[in-house]
């Protein structure tokens, strides 16, 4: 998918064209001293021309997961570059999209070629942390900077020299495991049992709740894990219910997470059931039906957009998104991942006037000082929370930017 993309070769062939028209008019014309200084100037005009637009462009490469296991994250993302502006500060922009089919593989090979070959001024991507981590090392290399669109904390931290290109908008593990554990606490559970993908977004929400177990008195019984691709989990299902916990976390992303809950309702499981915010779309409702009903989870304030007070400031960002994301699709309701990459647009349009301030698109000059602009976010209210990054956060949200919320018929129900 390419928006706004201005044909060099077109322009040049046109131009060519018009100056072999020139050359075949008489030569007692060409002659002249008069047009000769006139066509000259037009050529040489024409020369500035076509070099100011080859850098008014700027380019912004994407790679999601809009097929695999997390396409139920990835076609929500791909769908809210449809509605992103294709002008920032007076310059034009094209996105250019490319599906990595959730392999990790197929997101570098995505990321080499958006670079190398299309010279993008920025990488938007990928939808899960497995590929956005994958990602790392290309655009560092490149000196090309990139918003990932997953959670993991290892996309950003520790920022070292190859993470100092690399960005996130998703809220970290850890804000969402302080809401959740907290949340567990207040409700009176003592003794969780975990099972989550064998992965770097399961071992992420693993690792960050696993912290705050001393701090809120609780208990883990058993940790179980499994594949993204996986159609049974009975076996670690049976392990977990054999310790009898007061809760379970399912630390899960997409439609996947629901195997889980399918099979400890199937099993008779009574317990409270608590979901990360990588469940956040419509397929997952859809395909955990009732089953969900009753289920905890914390989210960005952009899930419960419409409950939130009207005094906090997210919620006017969020409104006017789903507005222009209803304008195009009037049948689809946007969701968190849908917000995430619109946040991405966000941060380009704080960053873009400052970096061109200082260099032209499709430069290395001027992909750093987008960099170094997108490091010196400040107060930027987003449809997940208020980013103030720095030269040690690379994503910079506070606990503004996390709520708890409960599946209640089908529906997130902000939880009081």
């Amino acid at each position: 998918m390419s928006l706004n993309f201005l044909s060099f070769d077109r322009i040049h062939s046109s131009s060519i064209f018009k100056m072999q028209d020139i050359s075949n008019t008489k030569s007692s014309l060409l002659c002249s001293s008069p047009l000769r200084h006139t066509l000259g100037a037009a050529i040489v005009g024409l020369g500035v021309t076509l070099g100011a637009n080859v850098f008014a462009q700027i380019k912004v490469g994407v790679t999601v997961s809009a097929t695999g296991p997390a396409a139920s994250l990835g076609i929500p993302e791909k769908n809210a570059f449809a509605v992103m502006p294709t002008e920032i500060a007076g310059q034009k922009v094209e996105y250019i999209i490319l599906d990595d089919a959730t392999d990790p593989v197929a997101a570098v090979k995505n990321t080499r070629k958006l670079v190398s070959e299309d010279k993008v001024d920025i990488v938007l991507g990928s939808t899960i942390s497995p590929n956005s981590l994958a990602m790392v090392d290309v655009v560092s290399e490149a000196h090309t900077p990139m918003i990932a669109m997953a959670s993991s904390l290892k996309i950003i931290d520790p920022v070292d020299s190859k993470k100092y290109w690399v960005f996130k908008v998703p809220q970290n593990d850890s804000h969402m495991m302080t809401a959740l554990s907290a949340h567990m606490s207040d409700a009176g559970v003592k003794t969780v049992g975990i099972i989550g993908f064998n992965d770097s977004y399961g071992e992420g929400v693993i690792s960050e709740f696993s912290k705050l177990v001393s701090v809120r008195k609780l208990n883990i019984l058993s940790t179980e894990r499994y594949a993204r691709t996986d159609t049974s989990v009975t076996g670690q299902i049976l392990k977990i219910m054999a310790s009898n916990p007061d809760a379970v976390l399912i630390a899960a992303s997409g439609t996947p997470a629901v195997l889980p809950l399918k099979t400890l309702k199937d099993r008779g499981y009574k317990g409270k059931i608590y979901f990360t915010d990588g469940v956040i779309n419509e397929d997952f409702l859809r395909v955990g039906g009732k089953d969900l009903d009753g289920s905890f989870l914390p989210a960005g304030p952009f899930v419960v957009a419409s409950q939130l007070p009207d005094s906090n400031p997210i919620k006017k960002v969020s409104l006017d998104f789903i507005k222009l994301y209803d304008a195009k699709f009037p049948h689809q309701v946007p969701n968190s991942f849908t917000a995430h990459a619109w946040n991405t647009y966000l941060i380009l349009k704080y960053a873009v006037p400052i970096a061109l301030k200082s260099a032209k698109p499709g430069t290395r000059e001027f992909r750093a000082a987008l960099r170094d602009a997108i490091e010196g976010t400040h107060d930027l209210v987003t449809t997940h929370g208020v980013i103030n990054m720095s030269k040690t956060d690379h994503m910079g949200f506070d606990q503004r930017a996390r709520v708890m919320v409960k599946i209640e018929n089908g529906q997130w129900k902000l939880a009081q």
